[in-house]
């Protein structure tokens, strides 16, 4: 079922080592295969080796460097043409049936819906207790819309205009486009694959650095109001505890 089924993958990249373990996973897939996997560079730097599966699938797109969602535009309008568009962070690994279990996540939904979303798995390690950056990456598996797996209809998409650029970080542009899909009158579901996130390396400053999304949360606030939380599934967070 869902075979004649067409779909491109859009990966935004900063070229990461990470990037290599995505594409030699979606190396290792079952058939179908995607049309076209986009990388839109978000940095200077060059492909890693390509899987002899993607060899004529694979193409860099050089995006203008301004954050994720800037790159997904660049990367979805520059594979145009397949009527659904798989989204993947590059610091995921797919197992051997995502392409499999996304066509079958694709092929059973009718026009009203515009994205399903994968789920994601984050191995935490055992025996102790998790870092602050292992919870807050973990946070990724009940995420609503979040684009470390999330496939769209090219159309919808392209009605309400795309990721919102004016988001600089991997924060919220997800949920923000998520919304505006929503307020056009289309539905979002969740699909039944999978995802693995493995918990990267994390710098001395990860935390300080995660608090810059405060700025996007009263972005948020301000463009789809106070119960934009509860619509984008997102944790009202801690401050109201300070």
């Amino acid at each position: 079922m869902g075979h004649g089924l067409v779909f491109d993958v859009v990966i935004p990249s900063a070229l990461r080592p990470s990037l290599a373990w995505l594409l030699a996973s979606l190396g290792r897939c079952e058939e179908p295969l995607p049309r076209a996997v986009i990388v839109a560079a978000d940095a200077h730097g060059h492909l890693p080796e390509i899987p002899a599966a993607l060899a004529d699938r694979v193409r860099l797109v050089r995006g203008a460097r301004r954050g994720p969602a800037a790159a997904r535009n660049a990367g979805w309008r520059a594979a145009a043409g397949a009527a659904w568009v798989a989204f993947l962070d590059d610091d995921v690994v797919v197992p051997p049936d995502w392409t499999r279990r996304l066509v079958a996540d694709l092929a059973r939904l009718d026009g009203a819906v515009a994205g399903s979303q994968g789920r994601v798995r984050v191995p935490l390690p055992e025996g102790r207790r998790p870092t602050d950056w292992e919870r807050n990456v973990a946070g990724l598996a009940n995420a609503r819309w979040a684009t470390a797996d999330m496939a769209y209809r090219r159309s919808p998409l392209r009605l309400v205009g795309g990721f919102d650029e004016s988001f600089p970080r991997a924060y919220r542009e997800d949920a923000d486009v998520a919304l505006r899909l929503l307020g056009a009158g289309f539905r979002l579901v969740q699909g039944d694959r999978e995802v693995v996130h493995p918990v990267g390396p994390s710098g001395f400053w990860a935390s300080v650095r995660a608090q810059a999304g405060n700025a996007d949360d009263a972005v948020m606030a301000a463009r789809h109001g106070r119960g934009w939380r509860a619509r984008a599934g997102a944790p009202p967070g801690r401050r109201p505890l300070h």
